[in-house]
């Protein structure tokens, strides 16, 4: 069976940890070319060579700043100037800065919208200019059910993944006409480092909320991810899929 991204150039953002790491494997085994972005590379970074080498593409990792227009603008440009072209974008970096918003100080309030929403305006703005002139290419953005729901405690984080949701479908209309597909996932309750940090009681309750019994994986989060940067997703743009068990049914 062919490979979905054989051939395919792909940008992954934050792609050294949790579910960009997931990302950027399975990206790989599928034939994709990844150039990830990060502050620092991958632990262990054999496995993502190994995963190259099995899908028959390469692994690049690019050290930038996502909140810094001229660092995003260098690192694509260079992406191009090697590559070629970028057929699918993942915008994945994302930060949590929790507290009650009578707490909150200004500083976690931007930091959160900086990384979450305003990365995902400066990469998307930089890579969709030659998605455009290619007439082909497809943007992925890392929303949240939080951005759906809405959650206590978090209401920078919120207002970040909403206003994501609210940029992928604006985007969507204005490239479309271009070939260029725009969607979101929004992920519910993935095990990951962060959410490591939930003492155990408290994740025993989340999982009564969720329809399906269990939490979810990075692997899951990346195989959507997968199906939205591939073909077979070709005549889907401007959605928001939810991969959260059913949690914000």
């Amino acid at each position: 069976m062919d490979k979905l991204l054989a051939g395919k150039t792909c940008v992954v953002t934050g792609g050294s940890k949790g579910i960009g790491r997931s990302i950027v494997e399975l990206f790989l085994r599928e034939g994709g070319s990844v150039f990830y972005f990060s502050r620092s590379e991958a632990e262990e970074p054999a496995g993502l060579t190994a995963a190259a080498h099995a899908g028959g593409g390469t692994v690049k990792w690019v050290s930038c700043d996502v909140t810094d227009e001229k660092a995003v603008n260098e690192a694509i440009e260079s992406i191009i100037a090697e590559a070629g072209k970028i057929d699918a974008l993942v915008n994945n970096a994302g930060i949590t800065r929790d507290g009650l918003v009578f707490r909150m100080s200004l500083e976690d309030w931007d930091a959160v919208l900086r990384t979450n929403l305003t990365s995902a305006f400066l990469v998307s703005r930089a890579a969709a200019r030659h998605m455009i002139k290619a007439r082909s290419g497809s943007i992925v953005n890392m929303a949240s059910v939080v951005g759906i729901m809405g959650n206590g405690g978090q209401t920078n984080y919120a207002a970040s993944k909403a206003g994501v949701i609210g940029f992928t479908k604006s985007l969507a209309r204005e490239v479309s006409s271009r070939g260029v597909r725009v969607n979101a996932i929004a992920p519910g309750f993935i095990e990951t480092a962060m959410s490591d940090k939930i003492p155990a009681e408290a994740k025993e309750k989340l999982k009564l909320g969720i329809p399906l019994g269990r939490t979810g994986k990075p692997e899951d989060v990346a195989a959507a991810a997968l199906f939205l940067c591939s073909d077979l997703s070709s005549y889907v743009t401007g959605e928001v899929l939810k991969v959260d068990g059913g949690m914000a049914m």
